[in-house]
């Protein structure tokens, strides 16, 4: 009887090793998948980011959903944010971008996303409130370069670019980045 209760014990004290061992590979592997995956978005965000209009911010005003005007800061850095409804990674960083606006100057650009009235509905319905131009052409989107979204172009207190990046980003990368532009 002894020798069956060892057995027993033995083999599942084993079995229990040779299971950690296996959670501790699968664990390992997801950690380097995700460190290659992250190292690879942030090259390819960094390849296309080129192909953005690097030149100085030359708009001084727009005009909002709601048909007011929209001046843009002078001497304070702004965040402009080009997305869709249509696109779902925009769709998952919308409140990151949501965040910034409650603290620093933040200017969205709905591109070919419908009417206005049903980019205010998409908003009302996701809780947020940042400012928007609706681009129904893509002028705008054309003549940042923008080709890609999400798209996020911030530029300096000089009015020049200080960081861009196509694809999501953190709200403490972007909270960072506008931290920086202001200095």
């Amino acid at each position: 009887m002894l020798a069956i209760y060892d057995y027993y014990f033995v083999n599942r004290k084993e079995k229990m090793t040779i299971m950690k061992n296996r959670a501790i590979k699968y664990v390992k592997e997801i950690i380097l998948f995700v460190f290659v995956m992250t190292i690879f978005a942030n090259a390819l965000s960094l390849y296309r980011s080129n192909e953005l209009n690097k030149e100085a911010l030359n708009i001084s005003s727009v005009t909002l959903l709601d048909n007011s005007i929209f001046t843009l800061p002078v001497n304070e850095p702004i965040l402009i944010h080009f997305w869709a409804t249509w696109c779902p990674t925009c769709k998952a960083e919308a409140p990151n971008i949501q965040t910034i606006s409650e603290h620093y100057n933040v200017l969205t650009i709905a591109i070919k996303s419908g009417n206005n009235s049903e980019i205010e509905e998409y908003l009302k319905s996701r809780g947020l409130n940042f400012y928007v131009v609706n681009d129904t052409e893509g002028v705008l989107a054309e003549k940042f370069g923008v080709l890609v979204f999400p798209t996020t172009i911030i530029y300096d207190k000089n009015g020049e670019v200080f960081f861009s990046d196509i694809g999501y980003t953190t709200t403490f990368g972007l909270w960072l980045r506008m931290f920086f532009a202001g200095m």
